[in-house]
């Protein structure tokens, strides 16, 4: 008989490529964590994992436990869901891992609104980027996630996740005042290829929609300056640094008197928003109306 316990464990070690940050993200000891698949290999009569440089990648008997790991871990989240609406579930504390605009934009109405509706939520926010929230839940450290597409990220195929779409935005050209293009209603990011740029660093998800946007233009953004965060990336612009996109919403209550925002034209760079929950977890009693309420809130977004 299969432990699954040890099933989470083979999972942690296909996601994070090594047992030492597999063992961190389970608050285990590497040590405990390769007794427990040393166990699994005992159980399943197969080795299940081979060294590949300094990590390790699972045999081909390895990806077939994972895909099987997969649906079982799903379906305990949905026992767990069961059990708990059968035990009332109508009080508890759900903890989000979310980007700081997607705070701003959803998750904090979304937090009145369950004040409102489910007293008995309470709701914990990690402030995470778009590219770490995934992370976070898959490793049991939050039970939802509000996370940005990204090149790399799990999609909604992926047989670890439940993924809702709850919506999209597009980034705008953030200009300085004195640029040659300033004046012009709108901005065709081809026009931009010959400047510099002010962006994010490598990773964050919204270089990747500005990379992606920029090749699709045909050309690669030099850029020259780096920051996460966008009133550093606004201000740079400002004092003449070089140019940027930004997302729309992250523009919003900023001092803009330096610069000068125009829509992109032709394909446009856009990032997509949505909430995730671990598979079989999105009924449970307490995930399910974060879930409407995160809904609910992208609907009240003014349309962009």
């Amino acid at each position: 008989m299969i432990d699954p316990r040890r099933l989470r464990i083979l999972r942690a070690v296909a996601d994070h490529r090594t047992v030492t940050a597999a063992a961190a993200a389970l608050y285990l000891t590497p040590s405990a964590v390769s007794q427990q698949l040393a166990a699994l290999e005992q159980e399943t009569g197969h080795a299940l994992l081979t060294r590949s440089g300094r990590g390790v990648r699972l045999t081909a008997a390895g990806e077939i436990l994972l895909g099987h790991a997969h649906e079982v871990l799903a379906q305990l989240e949905r026992a767990e869901a069961e059990l708990a609406a059968y035990a009332g579930g109508s009080a508890g504390e759900v903890t989000v891992a979310a980007f700081a605009t997607g705070i701003a934009e959803v998750l904090a109405p979304a937090i009145a609104r369950l004040s409102r509706d489910h007293p008995g939520i309470r709701l914990r926010v990690r402030d995470a980027e778009g590219d770490q929230s995934l992370p976070l839940l898959l490793d049991g450290e939050a039970d939802l996630a509000l996370a940005v597409e990204y090149r790399g990220a799990p999609g909604a195929a992926d047989g670890r996740l439940s993924v809702l779409p709850l919506y999209a935005e597009p980034f705008d050209a953030v200009l300085p005042s004195g640029h040659p293009l300033a004046d012009f209603p709108e901005v065709a990011l081809a026009d931009l290829s010959d400047s510099d740029w002010v962006g994010q660093y490598p990773g964050n998800p919204c270089h990747d929609v500005t990379m992606l946007a920029c090749e699709l233009a045909g050309f690669q953004p030099r850029f020259v300056h780096s920051s996460d965060d966008f009133r550093a990336v606004t201000a740079l612009v400002g004092a003449g640094a070089g140019v940027a996109l930004v997302p729309r919403s992250a523009l919003r209550g900023m001092d803009l008197k330096e610069v000068q925002v125009r829509p992109v034209t032709g394909a446009p760079a856009t990032r997509r928003v949505f909430a995730a929950t671990r598979r079989g977890a999105e009924t449970h009693p307490l995930i399910a109306p974060v879930l409407k309420a995160l809904t609910q809130e992208a609907e009240r977004l003014p349309a962009h």
